[in-house]
């Protein structure tokens, strides 16, 4: 039985892309939306709301605008690389603009409860309730797509920190954090080296008399410029390195990394040097925490065994008095509008390609964008929703329960292999290599070498420059027309937003030969790889 209507919970980035990929295929998409305003974790609030995701106020994007923006819709081209919360919403709503999205979604509405109908087996249908104006208004759908992220349930580990609960200081996670000023002069500590524990402490030891970083494992520290002054991730994230990377062993690509961040500063010198490998962990992004370790604004502690009325015990024996303690501890994953037997399968441990859990009869419920992609979520979410949108319709067909089951368990088992045992780790995927095979699903991977006997020029900007979301637009079930252009356009995008000052000077004919050259062992790298791969 087709499906025709589809609920889509959640109006954050992934739940727009999973709106305006179901009105690609025809469908008939409802998206519920708890708050009034759409966004999800990228809207900024005063005050953090249980049961939603929250951000702070300087929170500013770890993915270049090239290798975020939809596929279909680049961001404008004066656009900074890397961008404030506000921009991306600015963006969020031109998208939404652009493509009618607004009508398809219903503000102020929590979802209750979603359940198999009676006769799921046969017609893979759901019971949604849904609460609005404080009534309930139950809703048969065709089909589930879950987009309500995985940042809204703090997770605050106060069991492992004991004398916790006698200190008189303040004590919360960083989903309540919101701006340094009520900090003025306070002595803080921050747990954990994540992303935003990081973030919180970097801003905080502006203003704080002291900050403390305290971390179990430490971590490697990469920044968003990268050689050259370009993104890190354009840099980084090409089909060149991805082919690359297959010939190398995980040991010669640590050590590549490691010696390349630890050049910019000694992680061991600054008592961040990790107990674990670059591969084998969640690196973090930061652009200034060594200049505030170095400068003694940040001091980084090991983990705290014990808490008193208004000190902390590190487990190196020191301590220090505390005002403040700001727990950077992650989020845990909670769906608590599915029904009980949906709830106790592990998603990320049952889910084929994160996507389908594997156990269900009929294809009708899929989450998008509940992984942990090494890159930017809003291409990855996109793709996927282009992929569920046609398991939906029918057009492309889910391979046998026993294959699912079969591939779910390889990858967990390279997962649990590859990575430290860590809710962070535990549904991390490649940008390039899970793109492809999301793309190789429906038809739209490009073909690099088919490409070059037709459009050399875009060919090797697709296989040395960044992979952008646009590759994923050249060719199959949903082509846009302004691929190509986006694709070649994609470095003068990402130089115009930095080039405010414009230096009129000629560029040397050194420099004219230098890029020939560099063409030309492109193209003779780019047919060694093609040769090495058939």
């Amino acid at each position: 039985m087709p499906v025709k209507r589809v609920a889509v919970i959640g109006a954050g980035v992934s739940g727009l892309s999973a709106i305006k990929c179901c009105l690609e295929e025809g469908l008939e998409p409802t998206c519920f939306e708890e708050s009034n305003d759409i966004g999800g974790l990228w809207r900024y609030e005063e005050k953090s709301k249980e049961g939603r995701p929250a951000i702070y106020r300087s929170l500013t994007c770890n993915t270049s605008k090239e290798m975020t923006a939809f596929s279909d819709y680049p961001f404008p081209d004066d656009y900074p690389n890397y961008m404030h919360n506000s921009k991306m919403m600015e963006y969020l709503r031109m998208y939404i603009k652009h493509f009618e999205l607004l009508k398809h979604i219903q503000f102020l509405s929590k979802v209750c409860s979603v359940r198999k109908r009676s006769d799921f087996s046969s017609t893979g249908q759901w019971d949604v309730v849904v609460e609005a104006d404080g009534k309930q208004k139950s809703y048969i759908f065709d089909g589930i797509m879950v987009c309500s992220g995985h940042f809204t349930c703090p997770n605050l580990p106060l069991k492992d920190f004991p004398g916790i609960k006698k200190f008189k200081g303040l004590y919360f996670h960083t989903w309540e954090y919101k701006n340094p000023e009520k900090f003025l002069g306070k002595r803080i500590i921050v747990i954990g080296i994540g992303n935003s524990g990081a973030d919180v402490a970097c801003e905080l030891s502006r203003v704080a008399k002291q900050v403390f970083l305290s971390t179990r494992r430490g971590t490697w520290i990469w920044n968003r410029v990268w050689d050259n002054g370009n993104p890190m991730d354009t840099v980084l994230f090409t089909r060149l390195y991805n082919n690359i990377s297959k010939w190398l062993t995980t040991s010669m690509i640590n050590n590549w990394v490691e010696n390349k961040l630890n050049s910019k500063f000694n992680h061991t010198t600054f008592g961040l040097q990790p107990q674990h490998r670059f591969l084998s962990h969640q690196a973090t992004f930061s652009d200034d925490m060594p200049n505030l370790i170095i400068s003694g604004r940040l001091l980084v502690k090991p983990n705290v065994t014990e808490f008193t009325e208004n000190t902390a015990i590190f487990e190196n024996g020191t301590e220090e008095e505390i005002d403040v303690v700001i727990f950077a501890t992650g989020y845990t994953l909670d769906f608590p509008f599915l029904e009980d037997d949906l709830k106790n399968n592990d998603i990320h441990n049952s889910s084929y390609k994160f996507v389908f859990p594997s156990f269900l009869e009929k294809p009708t419920l899929a989450f998008i964008g509940i992984f942990q992609p090494i890159g930017a979520t809003i291409p990855t979410s996109e793709l996927q929703s282009r992929w569920v949108v046609r398991i939906f319709k029918g057009l492309n067909k889910l391979p046998s329960q026993k294959y699912m089951t079969a591939d779910i368990n390889w990858n967990r088992s390279k997962l649990e292999k590859q990575f430290l045992s860590s809710p962070r780790d535990s549904s991390r995927v490649p940008y390039v290599q899970y793109m492809d095979e999301v793309a190789s699903e429906i038809g739209v991977k490009p073909n690099v070498f088919f490409l070059f006997l037709r459009d050399p020029k875009l060919a090797l900007e697709v296989f040395f420059g960044p992979c952008t979301p646009y590759q994923y637009r050249l060719k199959g079930p949903g082509t846009w027309a302004g691929a190509r252009a986006a694709i070649l356009t994609q470095r003068e995008r990402i130089i115009k937003p930095m080039k405010t000052r414009v230096l009129n000077h000629n560029q040397p004919p050194s420099s004219k030969l230098s890029w020939l050259l560099g063409t030309c062992l492109s193209l003779a790298l780019f047919i060694f790889v093609f040769v090495m791969n058939r």
